[in-house]
């Protein structure tokens, strides 16, 4: 009888341990809702917002001229704008240079400091400080560096290099460069901080047995260190990519998009467009083609690199 109640008993409480087990499945979903609708709420709003408006006439000083475009604004982009192809093609080169000058350079910077030294700490400290410092108080720095007359061209006209009074960035064969040179400070410890962190967690013992085996520093850099570094190096050149791309805060404060628009990148139209020209619907049709470009050129990349693949 003991036996019989107690086989009857079993699917009761296998269904009663299955009932309870589904509600702690569930439970983190549910405390995670109402953060998640809110954030979906603040990123759809403005995508769907920008959407929309890239279909419509939209500028407040010409009110008369509003209302449903099509695909007008698209139009003007790709075939009567030829502003829209020059700063397409300065932002692709800012991206190549910016994101390449700075993973090589960022990974120099974490193989150094990722060696044991003394003032190790602080050295750690002095290289990753610039990643604190905001685009418009970086943007400040370098201003007061570049002053032609308090800056360094001063101290360098002192010694007879160049001239007094010569301005790096107000010369088109030397803004590109000069505004590079700021981007670099700021960005090179964004890789240098993924880097380091993806050095760290290395196992040493790879390290050791290939010293046994006999392989120098370089064969363990290309062999060991590099394929551990694969993702990190993916993922990290392809978020600064987007933010290099994005880049508005140094280069508007910075030259302005000049002279003569040759740091002109397309976000920095698109704000141009919008803020100063009111162009709201032909600024949302820009912004809706460089999301499209992005997207386009983040997915290609992640395919290409096999990103998450197998690190041999």
């Amino acid at each position: 009888m003991a036996q019989a109640a107690a086989v009857a008993e079993r699917p009761r409480a296998g269904r009663r341990r299955t009932g309870t087990g589904a509600e702690p499945r569930r439970l983190p979903y549910l405390l995670i809702a109402p953060a998640g609708l809110l954030m979906l709420g603040f990123i759809a709003y403005p995508v769907l917002s920008v959407f929309y408006y890239s279909l419509q006439h939209y500028n407040v000083t010409k009110p008369w001229k509003n209302g449903y475009a099509g695909l007008d604004n698209f139009t003007r982009v790709f075939t009567e704008d030829p502003l829209f192809w020059s700063t397409l093609g300065f932002s692709a080169k800012w991206v190549v240079v910016q994101v390449g000058l700075q993973l090589a350079l960022g990974l120099v910077l974490a193989l150094l400091v990722n060696q044991t030294f003394v003032g190790r700490a602080v050295a750690r400290a002095l290289v990753f400080s610039p990643w604190a410092v905001s685009g418009v108080l970086t943007t400040t720095i370098w201003m007061l560096l570049y002053n032609p007359s308090t800056g360094v061209s001063r101290y360098l006209a002192d010694v007879g290099i160049g001239s007094y009074g010569t301005s790096v960035l107000s010369d088109t064969g030397t803004v590109f460069w000069a505004a590079v040179v700021a981007e670099l400070w700021r960005g090179v410890p964004f890789f240098a901080i993924l880097i380091l962190a993806d050095l760290q967690s290395i196992p040493r013992d790879l390290y050791e047995a290939a010293s046994v085996d006999g392989a120098g520093r370089l064969r363990q850099f290309f062999h060991i260190t590099l394929p551990h570094l694969k993702d990190a190096i993916i993922l990290s050149t392809l978020l600064r990519g987007v933010w290099e791309f994005n880049n508005v805060d140094l280069l508007y404060t910075l030259t302005g998009g000049g002279p003569a628009g040759v740091t002109t990148t397309l976000p920095l139209m698109i704000a141009n467009t919008g803020i100063e020209g009111h162009d709201f619907g032909y600024a949302s049709a820009l912004t809706t083609v460089a999301f499209v470009i992005l997207l386009f050129c983040s997915i290609l990349y992640l395919r290409l690199s096999k990103f998450g693949g197998d690190r041999s």
